[in-house]
């Protein structure tokens, strides 16, 4: 920097003190003790790398089968379409024999023609007979056992409740489809929330550690007179503004988690700090032709959830439709009665065909049926909508693969030459020919660039699950790939 030039020769002349000596000692002291950035100190190329030996991921594969088992919502929508399985059953029901049987008893106290009737009187020798008393006495005790069975020969209806059943049980079904896509990137989103939040509380502890001796070699400098009061500020400013962000960072991790051990039913550790040589992660490509991907959205399940709406709607129009037609039944009956009274008893049995003709319900199978088309119709432009969104989706998406792998690509380039430029600063400051000012700037800015680059590599990760999810191929090996990304970057 020009303007910080004139001072730094005159402040070069004091290396060669016995206090400036002193304050060398120390800036080696600090540089020795600074945590490693892009495997390498930012101040020493002679400092091993530090290493993590705890620095394994939790599995996101494993955390999603958890998730599938333990999530109340995703259980709710499986019991849901299980219940609207048993649907189809009991359409089919309707088409088949129905058979009851059945059995009474009554007692019946009577007052007629036969009653106290001495004509009728068994005790009368002259017209009495026995098979008279009941009617005579007035009272009767009749026995009924009975078995009917009932078919049905013709009803569209009832056929037509069948395709209806079935097409809302494969609704159903594809409902659960959907719920577990969304919980699939829920989990996901939150692992990489966690993952993202876990590297930039470690960097900025890293970043605090370094701050922290930078304020006490700024303390040690400007008691032994060889500093000022302005450094000191600026690096405490500095170190303020560390610990704020730590506490903002832990809070983001620990709401990651929460919502973790909610889904999952388990906590996961997200242990270790450190990353790899990011100037080395290489990103697959392939996301310039869209029409590719544009092509794949019919695979997306809630556009296949909405085609499956519209045939829904189609065989419910059919039900409605079908309240034209007449229905054709028959019945068959065997029955036993027995009874005290000889004239009451009997065994019957009937065949009875039943045509039944729909004429005139005052407009109501007419509207039902407009209706109907008018749920069709709705079902129609739900599915247009929602094959627009999932295309959309995928554009978005697209847009946004191509705007993290140059960021990356950016990024990568910067983090080289502020690394590069950092040396510099410390050379320069050591020299004199900077002030502890840049050595902090330079510092500060290459933290802040590898926290933006873990930003940026968990939106990446994040637009390609998305788009996965948007054409319908979202599975296992994508959560895979997801984990080896992350361990190529924490190396």
């Amino acid at each position: 920097m020009p303007g910080l030039a004139l001072p730094g020769l005159a402040l070069a002349a004091q290396l060669f003190s016995p206090l400036a000596a002193a304050q060398t000692s120390m800036m080696d002291e600090v540089d020795a003790s600074l945590p490693a950035l892009n495997g390498q100190t930012v101040a020493s190329d002679e400092a091993a790398p530090v290493v993590d030996e705890d620095a394994a991921l939790p599995s996101l594969p494993r955390l999603f089968a958890l998730a599938l088992q333990n999530d109340a919502d995703l259980t709710s929508q499986r019991f849901e379409a299980e219940a609207a399985a048993q649907d189809v059953p009991m359409a089919q029901a309707a088409l088949k024999p129905q058979i009851q049987a059945s059995a009474g008893y009554v007692y019946q106290e009577s007052d007629n023609y036969y009653t106290d009737n001495p004509s009728y009187n068994p005790d009368n020798e002259l017209g009495g007979n026995d098979d008279y008393e009941a009617r005579y006495q007035g009272t009767t005790r009749d026995q009924t056992w009975q078995v009917q069975l009932s078919q049905s020969l013709f009803s569209l209806e009832r056929w037509r409740k069948v395709g209806k059943a079935e097409a809302q049980s494969d609704a159903a079904e594809l409902k659960v489809a959907v719920g577990e896509r969304d919980l699939a990137l829920q989990v996901a989103e939150a692992y990489l929330d966690a993952f993202l939040a876990s590297r930039k509380l470690g960097l900025l502890d890293s970043k605090q550690e370094s701050l922290n001796l930078q304020v006490k070699q700024a303390s040690r400098a400007y008691d032994l007179g060889v500093g000022n009061r302005i450094d000191l500020l600026e690096a405490q400013s500095r170190l303020d503004q560390a610990v704020a962000d730590t506490v903002s960072a832990q809070n983001e991790l620990d709401n990651a988690l929460s919502l973790l051990e909610r889904l999952t039913g388990e906590l996961p550790r997200f242990s270790g700090a450190t990353l790899g040589d990011l100037g080395e992660l290489t990103l697959p490509g392939g996301w310039d032709d869209a029409d590719p991907w544009l092509e794949r959205t019919i695979n997306n399940v809630e556009v296949a959830l909405g085609k499956q709406q519209m045939k829904v709607a189609d065989a419910e129009t059919d039900v409605r439709r079908a309240g034209h037609y007449p229905e054709l039944d028959l019945t068959v009956g065997y029955s036993d009665r027995d009874s005290n009274d000889p004239f009451r008893e009997s065994k019957d049995a009937s065949a009875n065909l039943r045509l039944s003709v729909p004429l005139y319900e005052g407009g109501y199978t007419s509207a039902s049926v407009r209706q109907g088309e008018l749920s069709q119709q709705a079902a129609q432009a739900s599915y247009t909508n929602a094959l627009n969104l999932a295309r959309q989706e995928v554009r978005q998406r697209l847009r946004g693969l191509r705007g993290d792998e140059r960021q990356i690509e950016a990024l990568k380039r910067s983090i080289e030459s502020s690394n590069l430029f950092l040396q510099a600063a410390e050379k320069g400051e050591q020299l004199g020919l900077r002030d502890l000012v840049d050595v902090l700037d330079a510092r500060a800015d290459l933290y802040d660039l590898r926290i933006q680059f873990v930003e940026v590599v968990r939106q990446y990760l994040l637009d390609r699950l998305n788009l996965q999810a948007a054409v319908g191929d979202l599975g296992t090996q994508d959560l895979v790939d997801t984990m080896a990304l992350l361990s190529r970057v924490t190396g």
